[in-house]
Parts: structure tokens; C-alpha cells; sequence
């Protein structure tokens, strides 16, 4: 439900906010003072195209916000929550548009683009009159609306599982038969799995052939630098660190036999001793053991290089060709022995397909009967709301394909002769603004409480009729917002004297610039309004009369 509206240098609205309750609310004024500015408002913040003209003169920009509770509207909080954009059971739809013809816009504070106000507009607020996005003009909406008539929900939900399913066992068996060229892919399979296998490794012992590789190529090198390591430390010249070493060792000794103190100091000497003789001695066999085989290296670096020849053709690296070798093995596996699964599998399909030609049929039925019923009841009301001899005929075509569909067998198309004697016209072709909204009012009423948004708005819903008929329009927008919050724009008494609230829009000049006022009437307000509406300029006794009854014989 709206529970409210700010505007702010919007056209020649300097700045207002209205609160919204539940209900039917009017919003009447005199010609010209922009009562068609709230539908407006939420038309761009429901993700209409915005231009520079909506701001106001010598403003720099136009902003809009719409306050929404959405605690009976299940299905708008479930979108927040996909989008990420949820805040409790509260939502604002904010927008702004620059002089320059740029806008942005924002739900519950996060930045959002048009395409998604559009999405979640249209579940929270639905507008009939001459504008062009309404979700009754879809048909995928008529569709919703005619199965929520004929309470059809279950039936729907068991028709579009089936054939989901149906469609999800056709995909394993796609992928299980290999498609078209299943003997081409097994052919394919075993011949990558059998150069993975001979060539692809776990983890460890890849690492081990890398560095089997590094030592093999550098071993010439290694046993050089080892041997010549070897002559620095234990060499025969006179430099080499163990000769060094021992003099330094022997004139410790000397020294510590004068000082006790330095003790520990040639202690130390004599490990390095120890250290540094094992560190010949160590790479001295090193020296000798290193691995000179040219035969060893040519067969791991060519296994090297098969290994990264593979990897760019499978596009993996190296490290994971072990697993890619597991992936195709279990593909050739089922491929393999897909005989019996896609026997299996191909016998799920029929059966489901048989689930699914029964329950389409039984929807298709109870399609054909609720729109004969729905055409039936519009057509009634339409006589009521002054298009006599109008009717409207629910049409159900069939798709004439084989394969299970979620929507069922059928598409949806609402039909409309607005007056006798014209043939019936697809509803998103009817011309006249006032004439749609009265058949969109119409078709509300008949599927009362059938549907899911929240509130409704209507715009020229009374263009062109007047006296009784005015009468019937606004006693079934009064009953229609005792189901469903209603916004209702008019400049007919016998409609505003329907609502539960009243708001007047007015507009005032100094001469330079025009200011338009909008509020929020009281019972008095109310009855001044209404005798403005029914007698003009000029408000006399009698007209408030008449006013004053109008309102009484509308709460009864």
C-alpha cells in the first residue's frame, strides 16, 4: 500500500507531501491545476522516461519518493530480497531528474537503474487511464488474471513443475547421449583420456618430476660448483678454510692455556672443525653422485613438455590435468553405459509428458469456462459504466506445440467491442484513455481481490459520463477499495463523494510564477469541494446541499 507521496519542483508543484491511507481516495481540482501530477509522480517513479520538462522553472532538478508498506505484499518482499535491496516491510522508490534531462533513482536508499523500478513497480501499484505501462495491457498479466479468477493456482503450479521436469529430463538426456555425434565424442573422449592417463600426475609426483627436471638440466653445473665448494674448504692450498682453520685453532689453544676465559671460545673452533669437514666430506659424494644421465633428462623433459602441450589444449593448468583425467574418464564412463539410463530416463519423459497432457487438458477447461464467466460478468458492468452494448471476450488460443509448456496450452487475450455493433479489439489497442479505464475498472471489479498488488489508480476513469452512470463508477470504486487500496483522479462529484479521503489540487499565480497546492480535506473541505463540482464558481446554499447528501448517501 502507498502510504505516502513527496514531490518536490516536479512541473508546478514547488513541494508537497501527501499521506496515503487505505481505501478510495479522490483526487479532484479545477481544470488545469494538475490533479494528473500524482499519476504522473508515480508513473516516473514506476521507471517511466523522464525529460527536462518535468522540473519545475528555474529549479535545477525534480524529485519524487513513494513511500510503500509492503506487509501484505508477499511478492514484492520476495524480489527485494533476490535483489538484495529489502529493508523489512518498508520500501522507498526515489527519483530524481536534473535539468539536463539526466535522473537517477534509488530503492530504499540503494542506487537502482529504470528497468528495475519498472520490476518492482509493477508489483506494488497498478495504473489504468491513457497512460501506456499497465500491466493489465500484458498478457501474460491477462493470463494471471483470468487463473486467479477461476482460482486455477494449484492446477498452474502442478502444469508448470511438469514441465520444468519434463524439459530437465530432456537436458540428461542430451548430455548423457552425447547429442547427435555420441560415437564421435566416445572416440574423442578415449583418446584424450588415454594421453592424460599416460602422461597426467597427482600432485606429488608432478612436483617431484619438476625438480627431477631442474637437477637434470643443471647437474653439470652442480657437480662443478659442489667440487669447487669442496677446494675452498679442504682444498691443498694454503687458503682453503680447514687449513685456516686449524691454524686458528692451534693459537687458541695457546692462548687459552694462559686464560681460561677463551675455553669455551676454542670450543667453538673445534665444532666448526667438525661442521666444516662434514661439509667437504658431503660434497665430496655429492660431487660424485650427481645424476650426469642425458637419456634420464631427454625422457622427463619430454614428458614436461607433453604434460604442458596438453594442459593448453585443455585449457587447465598443469597441476589440474590429473583431475581433468578423472572428469573425462566418469563422461566416457556414462556414455559408455548410457544404454540403460537413457532407456530409463526416455521412459520418466513419457510418463511425464502423459502427467502433463492431463493436467494442461483439465487447466484448458477450466480456462474456457472461467472466461466465459469473466467476459460474461464484464460485459454486464460494462453496460453499468455507461458503454451500453460494450462487451468483452476473454479469447484463449492454442499454441499448437507438442512439447510441454509452463503456461499450458493456451495464451491469453482480452477482447473488447466498446460500443454496439464494432468487432471486438485486442484491450492494447483500444484508443480512447477514458473508455480503457472504465473497462480496466470493469474487469477490477469483476476479479475482485483475485489479484496481487496492492493499490490501483485510476485516471479519466469518468471521462465522458456524467449523472447515474457517474453514480455506478464511483460505487465501484468505493467497492473496490474496500479490497484494495484506490487512488481515483476525477472531476465528477458523484465519484469524489465515493471516497473514503478527498484530496484537492489547486494552483495559484502571483503574476510571475504558478504554485500548485495540494491537500488534504476534512468533512467540510469535502462538502465545499463537492458543491464546487457540482455548481462552478460560484458555491451556493442549495449546492451544499446537495453536497452534504451526496456524502451521507455514500456512507451508507
Amino acid at each position: 500500500m502507498l502510504t505516502s507521496l513527496y514531490v518536490r519542483h516536479f512541473a508546478v508543484v514547488e513541494e508537497a507531501e501527501i499521506a496515503f491511507g487505505p481505501g478510495l481516495t479522490a483526487v479532484s481540482g479545477e481544470t488545469g491545476a494538475g490533479k494528473s501530477l500524482l499519476v504522473d509522480a508515480l508513473m516516473l517513479l514506476a521507471g517511466a522516461r523522464a525529460d527536462s520538462g518535468m522540473v519545475r522553472a528555474g529549479s535545477d532538478r525534480a524529485e519524487l519518493i513513494a513511500e510503500f508498506d509492503l506487509s501484505e505484499l508477499p511478492e514484492a518482499r520476495a524480489w527485494l530480497r533476490r535483489e538484495e535491496l529489502d529493508e523489512d516491510d518498508a520500501c522507498q522508490l526515489r527519483r530524481v531528474i536534473r535539468a539536463e534531462g539526466s535522473s537517477r533513482a534509488w530503492i530504499n536508499g540503494r542506487p537502482a537503474n529504470a528497468s528495475q523500478l519498472g520490476e518492482l513497480a509493477t508489483l506494488l501499484v497498478e495504473i489504468h487511464g491513457q497512460h501506456e505501462h499497465q500491466a493489465l495491457l500484458s498478457r501474460a498479466h491477462q493470463m494471471e488474471l483470468l487463473d486467479a479468477y477461476a482460482g486455477n493456482e494449484a492446477l498452474v503450479a502442478q502444469v508448470r513443475e511438469l514441465a520444468q521436469q519434463w524439459r530437465e529430463l530432456g537436458n540428461r538426456i542430451r548430455k548423457l547421449s552425447g547429442g547427435d555425434d555420441r560415437e564421435q565424442r566416445i572416440e574423442l573422449l578415449s583418446h584424450e583420456l588415454g594421453e592424460l592417463e599416460k602422461w597426467a600426475l597427482p600432485a606429488a609426483e608432478l612436483t617431484e618430476l619438476e625438480a627431477s627436471h631442474k637437477r637434470l638440466a643443471n647437474a653439470g653445473r652442480l657437480a662443478e660448483g659442489a667440487g669447487g665448494v669442496v677446494e675452498l674448504l679442504d682444498g691443498e692450498s694454503e687458503f682453503a678454510l680447514r687449513r685456516a682453520l686449524g691454524r686458528a685453532q692451534l693459537e687458541m689453544s695457546k692462548l687459552a692455556a694462559l686464560d681460561d676465559r677463551l675455553a669455551p671460545l676454542l670450543e667453538l673452533l673445534d665444532n666448526a672443525s667438525i661442521q666444516l669437514s662434514e661439509a667437504a666430506d658431503g660434497l665430496g659424494r655429492y660431487a660424485l653422485d650427481v645424476d650426469l644421465d642425458p637419456e634420464r633428462y631427454t625422457e622427463v623433459d619430454t614428458h614436461l613438455t607433453r604434460l604442458h602441450e596438453l594442459s593448453r589444449r585443455h585449457r587447465v593448468p598443469v597441476a589440474e590435468l590429473h583431475d581433468k583425467a578423472a572428469t573425462l574418464r566418469q563422461e566416457l564412463d556414462e556414455l559408455e553405459g548410457a544404454g540403460d539410463a537413457l532407456e530409463k530416463l526416455a521412459s520418466q519423459r513419457t510418463r511425464l509428458q502423459q502427467q502433463y497432457d492431463e493436467h494442461a487438458a483439465t487447466l484448458s477447461t477450466a480456462r474456457q469456462q472461467a472466461a466465459e464467466r469473466l467476459g460474461g460478468e464484464v460485459s454486464g458492468l460494462m453496460g453499468e459504466l455507461g458503454m451500453s452494448g460494450g462487451r468483452l471476450v476473454v479469447e484463449l488460443e492454442a499454441t499448437n506445440d507438442n512439447e510441454p509448456d509452463p503456461q499450458g496450452r493456451e495464451r491469453c487475450e482480452l477482447l473488447v467491442s466498446a460500443n454496439p455493433g464494432q468487432p471486438p479489439r485486442a484491450l492494447r489497442k483500444v484508443a480512447s484513455g477514458g473508455e480503457l479505464a472504465r473497462i480496466s475498472l470493469a474487469i477490477e471489479v469483476a476479479t475482485l481481490g483475485k489479484d496481487t498488488i496492492g493499490t490501483m489508480v485510476f485516471d479519466e476513469v469518468d471521462t465522458g459520463i456524467g449523472g447515474a452512470v457517474a453514480e455506478v463508477v464511483g460505487q465501484k470504486l468505493r467497492a473496490l477499495g474496500a479490497q484494495r487500496q484506490v487512488l481515483c483522479v476525477t472531476h465528477l462529484p458523484q465519484v469524489a463523494a465515493q471516497g473514503h479521503a478527498h484530496l484537492r489540487v489547486s494552483k495559484a499565480s502571483d503574476g510571475e510564477s504558478t504554485r500548485t497546492r495540494i491537500e488534504k480535506l476534512d468533512a467540510s473541505g469535502r462538502r465545499d469541494e463537492l458543491a464546487r463540482m457540482l455548481g462552478g464558481v460560484e458555491i451556493t446554499r442549495e449546492t451544499r446541499a446537495h453536497a452534504k447528501q451526496m456524502l451521507e448517501r455514500a456512507q451508507v
